[in-house]
């Protein structure tokens, strides 16, 4: 079974569809027990980095949460889902995020293009690297949708995958037991459910 972190936002009634459709075992839930017994967890991340880890810590699941990644249970976090994974984000200074990643979350900004932020809608996920769990029987340079503000920097080791909007930032980040998507695999057609597929079939 996927437990779905129900932290108190996040589309997760659209990653349990996704997950249904897929013939795959899920449920929704913020119990610490629950998180513990299941096989795997997804981290679906809509919302702020700072409303996020403390209604984690509210919700008295941020330590089993962290304690279950810790112990090697499957992973998968989805747009906030990573940036959380990390020390810190320019969106909440002073906030001390899960710090299973080493690094920050930088604000998306650009000095000489005339971009909007939030990046949104459709853009090219490029493999950095070779053999990736996430990413398997999927073309390189196929298209998924994003809607962020921050991103990962692609200068970090724990990049699969890069994509370029104005410069260049991680889409896709893996470390052991976990990995993450800046896009959102739910939102992105057949493709996204075949990464939802793929992180499925990882033990």
């Amino acid at each position: 079974m996927i437990a779905i972190i129900d932290y108190g936002f996040g589309n997760l009634r659209s990653i349990s569809k996704a997950l249904t459709l897929l013939s795959i075992d899920n449920k929704i839930t913020n119990s610490g027990n629950e998180i513990d017994n299941a096989d795997s967890i997804v981290f679906p991340g809509v919302g702020s980095f700072g409303d996020c880890i403390k209604n984690l810590d509210d919700k008295k699941i941020l330590e089993p949460l962290k304690k279950s990644i810790k112990k090697g249970k499957p992973f998968l976090g989805i747009c906030l889902g990573l940036q959380v994974l990390f020390e810190a984000s320019d969106e909440s200074p002073g906030c001390i995020g899960m710090s299973l990643l080493e690094g920050s979350i930088k604000k998306i900004e650009f000095k000489t293009n005339n971009l909007k932020v939030p990046h949104m809608g459709w853009n090219q996920v490029e493999y950095k690297k070779t053999n990736l769990p996430l990413f398997k029987d999927i073309p390189n340079k196929s298209w998924f949708y994003f809607v962020h503000s921050y991103k990962s920097k692609i200068d970090n080791a724990l990049t699969d995958s890069f994509s370029n909007y104005g410069e260049d930032f991680s889409s896709a980040i893996s470390f052991e037991n976990i990995y993450a998507t800046q896009f959102h695999p739910e939102k992105s057609g057949d493709l996204g459910l075949k990464v939802l597929k793929n992180f499925s079939k990882i033990s």
